[in-house]
């Protein structure tokens, strides 16, 4: 009976333990939220990383930490972050605010493909989200503009390249018809020398 009760104790014990660690990286990321809402990113931002390091796996400080990041104007170390957490963000009820500041990152970087991608799975999730509407309008127009940028430069490529090969047929051309020139002389030349000897 003692044996069980010890055992029990043991048991609760972690319980508790395990608890309080759950609640101080809620209590870093509370922190963190609070300073983000009054814009100090610095101090939200470390206050994120002190939750991670109690809970590697927690959406709410990662996803804080990127949105805090972003915030800062480093876009690259913010879509690692958001890249750590994708597969736990898909599934979460976050799911179209994740999708939606990967889209502003991908904006940032201007991946227009992967802002249209971002953005319309926002949408997917909450179609009533008129930001994303219009973060998903304009990056489908930057998308549509350069890939008209890219077939215009290759268009250019193209009659360049056939420019230089009409080019490199006339020089083909003159010369041939120089050596033709220089043959029919030559042959003319040993014709009328020819002529003369049998003259």
């Amino acid at each position: 009976m003692n044996r069980r009760i010890y055992i029990l104790f043991i048991l609760l014990l972690v319980g508790v333990a395990q608890q309080a660690g759950a609640q101080e990286d809620k209590r870093d990321v509370r922190r963190g939220n609070r300073d983000f809402r009054k814009e100090n990113w610095r101090q939200a931002e470390i206050d994120y990383r002190k939750a991670l390091v109690k809970d590697s796996l927690s959406m709410a400080a990662n996803y804080n930490l990127a949105s805090t990041l972003f915030r800062e104007g480093d876009v690259e170390q913010a879509g690692k972050v958001m890249e750590t957490v994708k597969d736990v963000a898909a599934a979460s009820p976050a799911a179209a605010d994740y999708y939606y500041n990967l889209g502003d990152v991908a904006i940032a970087k201007e991946d227009w493909q992967g802002a249209v991608d971002a953005f319309a799975e926002s949408l997917l999730r909450n179609p009533g989200d008129l930001d994303a509407k219009e973060n998903y309008i304009y990056a489908k127009k930057k998308l549509q503009d350069q890939q008209n940028q890219q077939n215009q430069n290759q268009d250019q490529n193209q009659d360049q390249q056939d420019q230089n090969q009409d080019q490199q047929n006339d020089q083909d051309q003159n010369q041939q018809d120089q050596n033709q020139d220089k043959n029919d002389d030559q042959q003319d030349k040993n014709n009328d020398q020819n002529q003369n000897q049998q003259d």
